[in-house]
């Protein structure tokens, strides 16, 4: 499996996002244990998760304690960034809420590392900016979690430019990650990509294959991919994921899956190399 950098750490190229295996439609226990398995039988060493990955309003870290009971039965459990999130919350009617407070994000922090289980958090991530309250009061706790040693590098998630600048600053240039949308669907996040590029940051695109609802529908509704991979002999989210790889080395695609078959696929693109000509075709798609 090839790596690239969060922070001071390597990590696989491309990780397990976890959230499927906990919101609506989730698999039983059995195959969400397995696809994380076989996750790490392949080399992932970053899953991606948050305590808001839930159903219902008395399973808050739903997510966080599935990928903690996985992470035990593995001999590879001890290997893996587990990066999790704080600020998004779900009531259990099927809607998302924000709290950024301070009082919140440091609560939220103490529940999810006792879920997951560590002394530590590998990366806590600031999950969603919350209007009623200043960014940096938001970045501004999770930065004294930081120096408390709660967790051992900080992320946000859905930031623009200026909040990542401002995220960053806050933090005291220790900003390790921005986790934002990015997909050939959702192509908005390109100035948070360069911008990531540019200062060393990795970049996590969530959904890149285009939403639960979507992936499977890819290829049907890009037709450039479809046209590379059908060149290739592989899935049109195989190259959706090797492009991304390919837009810069800060990139970490987090894709999800709830079965093991899926990780799989997505875990190949590591190495399906794009001719230029190729990458040219589906940078033009929008």
């Amino acid at each position: 499996m090839q790596t690239r950098r969060i922070g001071d750490l390597d990590v696989s190229a491309i990780g397990l996002g976890a959230m499927p295996l906990s919101i609506e439609g989730r698999p039983d226990e059995a195959r969400s244990l397995a696809t994380i398995h076989a996750a790490l039988d392949a080399g992932v060493t970053l899953i991606d998760t948050a305590d808001a990955y839930h159903l219902h309003a008395d399973e808050v870290g739903h997510n966080e304690t599935l990928i903690a009971r996985a992470l035990a039965r593995h001999d590879l459990g001890r290997d893996v960034l587990v990066a999790t999130k704080g600020g998004h919350l779900r009531p259990g009617d099927g809607s998302w809420t924000l709290d950024g407070s301070p009082g919140h994000l440091r609560t939220a922090c103490e529940a999810s590392l006792r879920r997951l289980g560590v002394e530590a958090i590998g990366l806590y991530q600031f999950h969603r900016p919350d209007p009623r309250i200043p960014y940096e009061e938001s970045v501004g706790a999770v930065r004294e979690l930081l120096d408390e040693g709660k967790i051992r590098a900080v992320g946000v998630s859905n930031a623009n430019p200026e909040q990542i600048g401002q995220a960053n600053d806050i933090l005291g240039g220790r900003l390790v990650a921005v986790q934002n949308q990015f997909s050939p669907a959702f192509r908005s996040s390109e100035p948070e990509l360069r911008l990531c590029d540019e200062l060393g940051i990795a970049f996590l695109p969530w959904s890149p294959l285009g939403g639960i609802s979507r992936a499977r529908e890819l290829g049907s509704s890009y037709a450039p991919f479809a046209h590379v991979a059908e060149a290739h002999g592989v899935s049109p989210q195989r190259v959706c994921l090797a492009w991304m790889l390919a837009r810069s080395p800060v990139v970490v695609p987090i894709p999800g899956a709830s079965r093991p078959e899926t990780i799989l696929d997505s875990l190949a693109a590591t190495d399906l190399v794009l001719t230029a000509a190729e990458l040219a075709e589906l940078d033009a798609v929008v």
